[in-house]
């Protein structure tokens, strides 16, 4: 590291450094939560917004989540605006030469870093923290920035790597350096299998939600249980793998969870992550505590219709055949593991037959990025995988949001050279 960049992190570190004090807060008891608890479920709240966490929190509650969606809420509100202005001041009084897009970069960092500390000191408890999705592809970036993440607060951060190539490749380097990971972006029983084998970060994700809501956006079907169905079945993956692997950790995140009614689904799950509206959904859903109950070992029938044209693109998302764990099995074996890169995994699955990553073009990104969060399947050819598309579906979805936090603070860049210019503002 040269010497500018070195003291380029030493300044954010210090910025984005706050001493933890106080204890956690006294909270009640929630029976449908201590149910869930009993159990084996932990409870996260996901939500950047310290306020509406205070509204809801309850002692069976153990860490929050944030991404770029959410981090983008809390940037508009203007919270943050005195961090953005002492952030760019101090950077520029220290003489540090760096281009516009650095800059942005380094300010969100600090901001990502403010928001996850007030949930901390509100709570003293876990918060994951997302990385810029400008550097999901690139593994000494996602590297850098991970490791100064858990440098700002190692007890409580756990970092959030979004699920490419270069991020299986990356978070297997970061938890060998023992450093907590979330990989998050997962839609399907293989692509967190092969990250708990690859990569064994402490969690893996299923967006459930946005899984049922392809269903029904393509009218292909009720879109109930489908993604509880995958999230049940990777869930059961895992604790094959965990009894089946000593070094095998990962735990699986219940995320995008849209509904009090999923929550209670899916009772029993390692983790489930619950925006504060279907947590409140949940407690006042009149259940008795006898009513809910795990579903992990039920056969589950999703609202799909067999007879229609897309349904045979949806079992790939909960099915494990014993082909793709062989596949798994000969990629641990390789000797170069640690040293390779995003584009030699992507080599490596082709070779042997595995559907995991499409080369999207910059045309199909951009044209992912324009349609949102759920793409239309009808323009994709179907050897594009459905878990592929849905994840790459998800980090153009962020990345939009990220867009509109780091245009913000582009924005007290512009007015900074307004005021230094000596220009009326």
């Amino acid at each position: 590291m040269d010497t500018v960049d070195q003291k380029l992190d030493e300044v954010l570190n210090a910025l984005a450094y706050e001493k933890i004090v106080g204890g956690a807060p006294k909270s009640e008891s929630d029976p449908l939560l201590a149910k869930l608890k009993s159990l084996g479920s932990e409870i996260w709240v996901d939500t950047g917004e310290l306020e509406k966490a205070q509204n809801i929190w309850k002692q069976e509650m153990t860490a929050l989540t944030t991404n770029n969606t959410l981090a983008n809420q809390v940037v508009q509100s203007g919270i943050m605006d005195q961090v953005i202005e002492d952030t760019i001041r101090k950077i520029r009084d220290e003489g540090l030469e760096i281009t516009e897009e650095e800059l942005v970069l380094e300010v969100g960092f600090v901001i990502n870093c403010k928001i996850a500390l007030r949930l901390v000191q509100a709570f003293k408890v876990k918060v994951s923290v997302e990385l810029h999705p400008s550097v999901s592809r690139d593994i000494e970036r996602t590297l850098h920035y991970g490791r100064r993440y858990f440098k700002v607060c190692p007890e409580f951060f756990i970092v959030k790597v979004p699920l490419t190539p270069e991020g299986y490749l990356a978070v297997r380097k970061l938890t060998q350096e023992n450093i907590p990971i979330n990989f998050t972006l997962g839609f399907s029983a293989r692509q967190n299998y092969l990250a708990a084998r690859l990569s064994n970060p402490d969690f893996v994700n299923v967006f459930l939600g946005r899984l049922n809501q392809v269903v029904i956006d393509h009218e292909a079907g009720s879109g109930d249980q489908v993604g509880e169905k995958v999230t049940l079945s990777t869930q059961n993956a895992l604790i094959e793998a965990r009894e089946k692997y000593k070094d095998v950790q990962s735990k699986l995140i219940g995320a995008s969870i849209r509904s009090g009614e999923q929550v209670a689904f899916l009772a029993g799950l390692d983790v489930l992550t619950i925006p504060p509206k279907a947590i409140k959904e949940f407690q006042g859903s009149g259940k008795a505590t006898n009513e809910v109950i795990s579903h992990l070992n039920e056969e589950i029938v999703p609202g799909i219709k067999t007879s229609h044209p897309l349904a045979k693109r949806f079992p790939c998302l909960w099915e494990m055949p014993n082909q793709f764990i062989s596949f798994v099995d000969v990629l641990m074996n390789e000797n170069r593991l640690d040293e390779m890169q995003g584009n030699e995994l992507v080599d490596f699955c082709r070779k042997h037959d595995m559907n995991l990553f499409h080369d999207f073009t910059d045309t199909e990104l951009k044209q992912i990025y324009n349609h949102g969060k759920i793409p239309c399947l009808d323009n994709w050819s179907e050897s594009i995988a459905l878990d592929d598309l849905m994840t790459q579906s998800a980090l153009q979805s962020f990345t939009k949001d990220q867009n509109a936090l780091d245009d913000r603070l582009r924005s007290f860049l512009k007015y900074e050279l307004v005021v230094y210019e000596g220009y009326d503002t």
